[in-house]
């Protein structure tokens, strides 16, 4: 068994590497060029309409939830325990440069997330109780029909919901850790979890919506005044924090200390990576939540998309990054897993780890209530309305045995069978960028829907 561990190990460590970040990278920039740029060539008109309008009820179209509501769901999915762990450690393990490469690829991805959302919608479908559903899945069965694209739905739905079952699990392990530091054991935190999640999944979209729209900004916010106070005490390292970013990015060694070894191949292979997992940008996930939002257009709601990336990893990620430079943690090897509650104590005192325990709790919380969900989604365009009810009794029972288990070597398999989806995914997603294409001609051509006045 243990030589099928590693040997899976070693197969999914080489696909992360290049393999999947040409596809992502690659693939990506693709459908950039293809949509003209769209997140940054209309980025202004993009942050009127969706940060200007998070909480307008000035809405026109079809849908079942508002558009900030859908947004809010698929960024309850993204913003994870990952932004605070994973992003600054890749400061320990490659560099400052790093994290240059990771906004590099934000770029990118906020066009690829774009994408999936506009195809999302436009081929989205009401299933037996009249809810709204898509995403890849059923992008790929209409958008590129006959047996490549039913084949290539059944995968993308598949290894997905493969990979959610068993990541609610460690999931929830991850949220039970910071209740552990109050004295509460995992089996009754796990047990609190499950109840939390099933009194809002049972509630079914609108009431996840509901919860995530209210939920997903005040968890940011805490995290992001929180953070910037660090930062702020920390005013006089912060031109450096971005010096070393910028010089590391394309000199490392002109930064010396003990990022001297990290090539710049090496920087963009971990800052891209981390980008990528952190806002899920080729994954596909996100449309299965936007497909529910009430929108006249699919480009309106694909703005939603570059939303996320811009609130995950260029706002939340950076924080993480900024208060581990600033506060000269990033010069200790053995912060590298603990360094944002480090560089929180060092401001706030004890009450830093308090806080950093209260979000990352409320990341991954939001983050389960949102994947069961596509859990269910998932099990419903496999096997029916029904058997998706019953893949969500299973996801639910999944975060119960997160107090019983410890699921060691389980991630070996999750970013295994999450590189499968990724990789469907994006070819996919190729196949259908003229369409995209299409689309954004028809949404920023057409006065009815933009005009630069409305910049």
């Amino acid at each position: 068994m243990k030589f099928i561990i590693e040997g899976i190990s070693q197969l999914t460590e080489w696909f992360w590497g290049w393999p999947i970040l040409i596809v992502l990278l690659g693939g990506g920039l693709l459908i950039s060029i293809r949509i003209g740029f769209v997140q940054l060539r209309y980025l202004p008109f993009i942050l009127k309409q969706t940060f200007g309008k998070m909480f307008s009820s000035d809405v026109g179209g079809e849908g079942s939830v508002s558009p900030f509501q859908a947004a809010s769901a698929a960024l309850a999915s993204s913003i994870g325990a990952a932004n605070i762990v994973v992003a600054p450690a890749i400061i320990f393990t490659a560099g400052p440069g790093a994290i240059f490469w990771m906004w590099m690829a934000a770029i990118i991805g906020a066009g690829t997330k774009f994408a999936e959302i506009v195809l999302g919608i436009k081929y989205r479908e009401t299933n037996e109780e009249g809810e709204y559903v898509g995403g890849p899945a059923y992008t790929f069965k209409k958008g590129i029909g006959g047996t490549l694209g039913r084949v290539m739905g059944f995968l993308v739905a598949f290894f997905f919901m493969i990979e959610i079952l068993p990541s609610i699990t460690l999931q929830t392990i991850s949220a039970a850790g910071p209740i552990e530091q109050l004295g509460i054991s995992r089996i009754f935190s796990a047990f609190l979890i499950a109840v939390l999640v099933i009194l809002v999944v049972y509630g079914g979209i609108k009431r996840i919506a509901q919860i995530t729209e209210k939920m997903v900004p005040l968890m940011a916010a805490i995290y992001i005044i929180a953070g910037l106070i660090v930062i702020f005490m920390n005013i006089d390292q912060v031109p450096n924090a971005f010096r070393m970013i910028f010089v590391g990015a394309f000199n490392p060694r002109a930064i010396g200390g003990g990022f001297a070894g990290a090539g710049i191949a090496a920087l963009i292979k971990a800052g891209a990576a981390r980008g990528c997992y952190s806002n899920e940008a080729g994954m596909g996930s996100a449309p299965y939540a936007h497909a529910t939002a009430v929108t006249d257009h699919p480009c309106r709601q694909g703005m939603w998309g570059i939303f996320e990336v811009i609130s995950d990893t260029i706002i939340v990620c950076t924080i993480s990054s900024l208060v581990v430079l600033v506060t000269g943690l990033y010069e200790n090897p053995d912060m590298k897993d603990i360094g944002v509650e480090r560089a929180f104590n060092s401001t706030f005192g004890n009450f830093g780890t308090f806080l950093i325990s209260l979000c990352l709790f409320l990341f991954v919380l939001s983050t389960i209530i949102v994947i069961v969900f596509y859990a269910e989604k998932l099990g419903e365009y496999l096997f029916g309305t029904r058997a998706g009810k019953i893949v969500r009794f299973i996801a639910c029972f999944m975060i119960v045995l997160g107090g019983f288990i410890s699921f060691d070597n389980a991630g070996v398999f999750l970013d295994a069978t999450l590189g499968l989806v990724v990789f469907v995914n994006m070819i996919g997603m190729i196949l259908l960028s003229g369409e995209i294409r299409e689309l954004v001609d028809d949404f920023f051509k057409n006065p009815k829907f933009y005009h630069k006045d409305k910049k």
